[in-house]
C-alpha cells in the first residue's frame, strides 16, 4: 500500500485533525511530504494523541483552531490555504453523547458538512474531497448479510442518523454544484477503529487501556454486540487511496464501504479477550450489560466495491490491531512507535 508518494507537495486540508483519526491522518500526510492545513476544535480528550504526537508546530502543518459550524471562519481558511484535497473528519462521533446532545450532534455532523461542501464549492483549487462518515449510516435491520453501498441510509440514533444526513447532503452538493466543476467527491463508510492513542469515551479498546493502567476490572456493558473492528491505519489507507484514484479519475468518486475481513467482525467481549491476551493476565473484564439507549447489536460491511475499484484490502487482522494498540500504550516512546507502525503498514523506508 505504498501509495503515499502521490501526496508529496500536495496541499491538503483536514478537518478534525486534532482527533484520533485526524491525528494519524495528519502524521501520515506529513511523513508523505504533503503541505497540511488542519481545522478543528482543541483536542477533546485528556490525554490526546494530537498532543502526544507533538503535531502542533510540526513543519509542514498549519493548525487552525476552529469549529466547522462557523462558515465564515472556515471559508477564510479555505481562501487563504487554497487546498487541492480535502478530508472531512470533524464530527461528534459518540453514539451515547448524541442521545444527550442531539442538537449539537446534528449541527456538527450535518451543518458542518454543509459548510465544508460550501467552502469546496467556493474554492476553485479543490480537486478532490473525501467525507468520512460511518458504517452506521445504514438502516440496520440486524441481519447476518453485510450492507453494501446500495442499501438504504437511515441511521437509528442521532449520531448515526446525522451521518446518514451528511451522506445525503454530500450527494446533493455533488449533483447540484461539484460534478459540473469536475471536483471528485467521495464518502467513506468505515467501521469501528482501534489503535494506540485513542482516549475516547464509550469505546472498548480505550476502556480496556484505562482499566488496565488503573489496575481495575473492566465492566463491559454489551459484550455480545458485533462490530467490524479494524486498526485505524486500515481506513486511513483507504481514504488516501480514494483521494489518489479519484484525482486520476473523477468518475470513480462515490460512496465506499471500508471494513475488515469478515472474520474480524467480532463481538465486544472477544475484543476484550484479545486485549487481555496482548496486555497480560493482570487485565480482567466482566459482563456488565446495563441496557441503556439503543445501539446496533449486529453490523457487517460489504467492502467489495473498494476492493474491485481500487484493489484495497485490509492488511492487519484484529489480533494484530490489538497488539499494535498495546505496543503503543506500553511504550515509553509512543511517537516513535506511531511512526514505526505507519512505516510498517505503508512499507515506507526509514
Amino acid at each position: 500500500m505504498n501509495h503515499l508518494d502521490f501526496f508529496s507537495g500536495k496541499k491538503v486540508l483536514v478537518t478534525g485533525h486534532t482527533g484520533f483519526k485526524g491525528s494519524y491522518l495528519t502524521k501520515i500526510l506529513l511523513m508523505a511530504g504533503a503541505e497540511v492545513c488542519g481545522y478543528a476544535l482543541a483536542p477533546e480528550t485528556e490525554p490526546s494523541l494530537f498532543e502526544i504526537a507533538e503535531l502542533d508546530g510540526t513543519p509542514g502543518l498549519r493548525s487552525v483552531t476552529g469549529d466547522v459550524r462557523d462558515l465564515t471562519h472556515l471559508q477564510a481558511v479555505f481562501d487563504e490555504f487554497q487546498p487541492e484535497i480535502v478530508f472531512h473528519l470533524a464530527a461528534q462521533p459518540i453514539v451515547r453523547i448524541s442521545y444527550r446532545e442531539p442538537v449539537r450532534t446534528y449541527e456538527t455532523n450535518v451543518m458542518g458538512t454543509v459548510n465544508v461542501l460550501e467552502c469546496i464549492r467556493n474554492t476553485p483549487s479543490v480537486r478532490v474531497a473525501v467525507n468520512v462518515t460511518t458504517d452506521k449510516v445504514y438502516d440496520n435491520l440486524e441481519v447476518l448479510r453485510p450492507y453494501s453501498e446500495e442499501d438504504r441510509l437511515d441511521g437509528y440514533d442521532p449520531y448515526s442518523n446525522s451521518k446518514s444526513c451528511s451522506e445525503l447532503v454530500t450527494h446533493a452538493y455533488k449533483r447540484s454544484f461539484l460534478n459540473e466543476r469536475g471536483v471528485a467527491v467521495s464518502t467513506a463508510r468505515a467501521g469501528n477503529v482501534i489503535g494506540g492513542g485513542d482516549y475516547s469515551p464509550d469505546r472498548i479498546l480505550p476502556d480496556c487501556v484505562r482499566a488496565a493502567k488503573a489496575g481495575i476490572s473492566l465492566k463491559v456493558r454489551n459484550p455480545y454486540s458485533t462490530r467490524p473492528y479494524q486498526h485505524v491505519l486500515e481506513p486511513l489507507s483507504a481514504y488516501l487511496l480514494i483521494a489518489e484514484k479519484t484525482w486520476e479519475d473523477p468518475a470513480a468518486a462515490g460512496a465506499y464501504n471500508v471494513g475488515p475481513d469478515p472474520k474480524n467482525e467480532l463481538r465486544t467481549g472477544d475484543m476484550a479477550d484479545l486485549f487481555r491476551n496482548a496486555w497480560g493476565e493482570s487485565f480482567t473484564w466482566e459482563n456488565a450489560y446495563e441496557g441503556g439507549p439503543h445501539e446496533a447489536g449486529l453490523l457487517k460491511l460489504d467492502s467489495s466495491k473498494i476492493r474491485d475499484a481500487f484493489g484495497w484490502v485490509p492488511a492487519w487482522d484484529a489480533k494484530t490491531a490489538v497488539e499494535k494498540t498495546v505496543e503503543f500504550e506500553k511504550s515509553k516512546d509512543p511517537v516513535g512507535v506511531m511512526e514505526r507502525q505507519i512505516r510498517e503498514y505503508f512499507s515506507l523506508n526509514q
